[in-house]
């Protein structure tokens, strides 16, 4: 398959070039209609108790969701701001598809007790499709607005994630600002060459182009989330980069031995070609686990980003091609240096670390071990506005009410619903649950009542409430959804799939590392060395964004508890990218090995020959990770910073230590396969072709 896209991009490079750019037309074009099709409904898992009960409503409840107004600055007893809230709120009772606009001024709660603020709820009517919903949200939020007050904040509802997304777009844009030049930087100090340095861009464009068309594509069928959008994108760019960067790497390499260019990217092809071919396929393999959860949100992101990973390994094996045909012959070879001299660095780390290698193993899993002490502790919740940064529109209402109002206020219940046939007593005891609880009949004779917990939406006193109202119902036809019981739902949905999804993506990364090496040990070893590294990061995430140790030098807060979303998403990328490192350097073991029959030595050349270029890729991709933690949203620093932490140990610590220092412990037997299983890998497996090189080491 490979050697058919080398000779279509060598033979039509022209042709494929004008396919990509149609490509890149389109994903910027209607790829970019995501942005106004982002969720916020991340907890939600279909089947479960709280998904049931939301749906119920949603079929009987005459009333839908809602949006938040709070005005602030003036006191609210003064006349002429009464006057403008008063008319406010007549004016939005007359908004097709509102349903109720309570007075703040006669409602109790509403108006704070120092007067300097006060809260104007909407309720919307029940049943209304997607257009009519947003034209009573925004004329409602456009009509409260325009109360002359210092500060008035509208969100909440639909409201959030339309402002989400709008946030979202605008950070994924800085963060391309900011890291394409500091990257192109980065790659001119590599190649020390313009036109060299600038095809990765190329690829990772190309990346962002596929992320927008892919999740695009997907909102057509499912919900995207809007956490998808900069998850995704910071994947597609970061990994178009390591891909392009491994490519051009071995073209150079082979431009040293060759003038013929069209050779050069042949055996560019077929050897770099089939490491990306395979990292492709070992970080999509590790997404796939999060299609064994029913969470339409994990489905949707594993989805979505195995798609871009795919997009990218496509770019870098058919348009990179097809560009080095056209511009690689102005493309300067890699230099040739004297024996020994290329990679000395990472030469010397490698045979340190299989010299010592009992030292290294005994000092570096112990470190790691500890590092990933805090995930023992480790606690999700969905969170709430403040996970946003504070110039959002959502965070400045959310602090506006703490500031002036008691504590809990406007904090979503715990919604319980009655069925007809629920028992009196088991009623009476939910609503003695909350000294605060309030109910109302629905059409069909079911009763919602409405508890409200004292603590933060999905804290530890409103995921209780759930837990009791489930214990003192029995066999009653009653239900719990609302925010705290989502996550309830989503906690058990995790605690049940997570062994599946770890036991799919071992399989199959094991199925791929065996195809790629043909040994049983090689696997076994890189999983459990990319557990550490994961471990460790994921650990370091939770001590600082859990615990809020320098927590605030990322402009952000100790919360208590990471964000459901940034666990299982760290996990399934991180393990991902790990893989990739390891290919790149199992790549050149493996060409070393068949060369020299030197096993010992094969680690050391593996090193020499991959030790840049790993280390260069994880420091582009750290680039990107941190570009786009820039945008001070909490969920995506948290999984930025658990991804960047899970690359730069991965590619240095374990990589360049733990690994030459776990295979010089194997020995021989790290190739090591049953007769029946190496018989398979003969006839069935892939494996690295080396193409025939001179003494004479070459360099980047």
């Amino acid at each position: 398959m490979l050697s058919t896209l080398a000779r279509a991009a060598t033979r039509r490079p022209l042709t494929v070039i004008l396919l990509w750019v149609l490509f890149l037309l389109l994903g910027f074009g209607l790829g970019t209609g995501v942005f106004g099709r982002l969720s916020d409904n991340v907890p939600e898992v279909p089947g479960t108790e709280s998904e049931r009960a939301a749906q119920y409503l949603d079929r009987t409840d005459p009333t839908g969701e809602s949006i938040t107004g709070v005005v602030e600055g003036v006191a609210v007893t003064d006349p002429g701001l009464r006057g403008q809230v008063e008319r406010a709120v007549a004016d939005v009772r007359t908004i097709a598809g509102v349903a109720a606009v309570p007075d703040p001024y006669t409602t109790r709660g509403l108006t704070a007790e120092d007067g300097r603020a006060l809260i104007v709820p909407v309720t919307l009517k029940g049943g209304l499709d997607d257009d009519a919903e947003e034209r009573a949200v925004d004329a409602a939020a456009d009509r409260i607005k325009q109360i002359d007050a210092p500060e008035v904040h509208v969100s909440g509802g639909p409201l959030l994630g339309k402002q989400l997304g709008e946030r979202a777009q605008q950070d994924v844009k800085n963060a391309e600002l900011i890291s394409l030049p500091v990257v192109l930087a980065l790659l001119l100090v590599v190649f020390g060459g313009l036109r060299a340095a600038a095809l990765p861009l190329v690829i990772a464009v190309s990346g962002i182009a596929g992320a927008f068309l892919a999740l695009f594509a997907f909102s057509e069928v499912t919900d995207i989330s809007v956490y998808a959008i900069q998850v995704t994108t910071m994947l597609g760019l970061g990994l178009a980069v390591d891909y392009a960067l491994l490519m051009l790497v071995r073209f150079r390499e082979e431009r040293r031995d060759t003038e013929d260019v069209v050779e050069a990217v042949h055996r560019t092809v077929a050897a770099a070609g089939r490491t990306v071919l395979f990292s492709g396929l070992t970080v999509a393999v590790s997404l796939t686990g999060l299609l064994v959860f029913p969470s339409v949100f994990l489905r949707s992101m594993g989805l979505a980003v195995a798609a871009v990973v795919v997009i990218d390994m496509l770019a870098a094996v058919t348009l990179l091609p097809a560009l080095l045909t056209r511009f690689g012959g102005k493309i300067a070879p890699a230099k040739t240096r004297p024996e020994g001299e290329e990679g000395r660095f990472f030469a010397r780390v490698a045979r340190f670390a299989t010299r010592r290698r009992i030292a290294v193993v005994a000092t570096v899993v112990p470190a790691l071990l500890v590092l990933a002490l805090p995930v023992t502790g480790m606690k999700i919740e969905i969170g709430d506005a403040t996970q946003l940064p504070s110039s959002t529109e959502a965070r400045q209402l959310y602090d506006t009410v703490d500031a002036h109002f008691p504590a809990g206020t406007g904090v979503s219940p715990v919604t319980v619903v009655l069925k007809p046939g629920t028992d009196a007593g088991t009623a009476d005891r939910i609503r003695a649950l909350s000294p605060t609880s309030g109910s109302r009949q629905l059409p069909g004779g079911a009763t919602v009542v409405q508890l409200q917990p004292s603590g933060r939406v999905d804290g530890a006193e409103a995921t209780d409430l759930v837990q009791r109202v489930r214990d003192i119902r029995g066999g009653e036809p009653v239900e719990v959804t609302g925010p705290a019981a989502r996550l309830v739902d989503f906690r058990a949905m995790l605690s049940d799939r997570a062994p599946w999804a770890a036991l799919t993506v071992l399989a199959g990364i094991f199925a791929l590392l065996f195809a790629f090496t043909g040994s049983v040990l090689i696997p076994l070893r890189t999983i459990l060395t990319t557990l550490l590294s994961l471990g460790a990061a994921l650990g370091v995430t939770v001590w600082v964004f859990q615990d809020g140790h320098l927590a605030g030098a990322l402009g952000a807060e100790g919360l208590g508890a990471l964000s459901l979303t940034a666990p299982p998403l760290i996990v399934a990328i991180a393990f991902g990218l790990a893989m990739d490192y390891e290919l790149f350097i199992l790549a050149r073991m493996r060409e070393a090995r068949q060369r020299t029959g030197d096993d010992q030595e094969a680690v050391v050349e593996g090193l020499r020959r991959s030790g840049r270029v790993v280390t260069c890729a994880a420091l582009l991709l750290a680039v990107v990770f941190g570009a786009f933690m820039t945008g001070g949203f909490s969920p995506i620093l948290q999984i930025g910073l658990g991804l960047t932490l899970a690359v730069l140990i991965d590619a240095t610590v374990v990589r360049m230590l733990l690994v030459p220092a776990t295979m010089a412990l194997l020995g021989r037997r790290a190739w090591w396969a049953p007769r029946p299983l190496r018989r398979a890998h003969e006839r069935f497996g892939v494996s690295e072709e080396a193409a025939p090189r001179p003494p004479a080491t070459t360099g980047v």
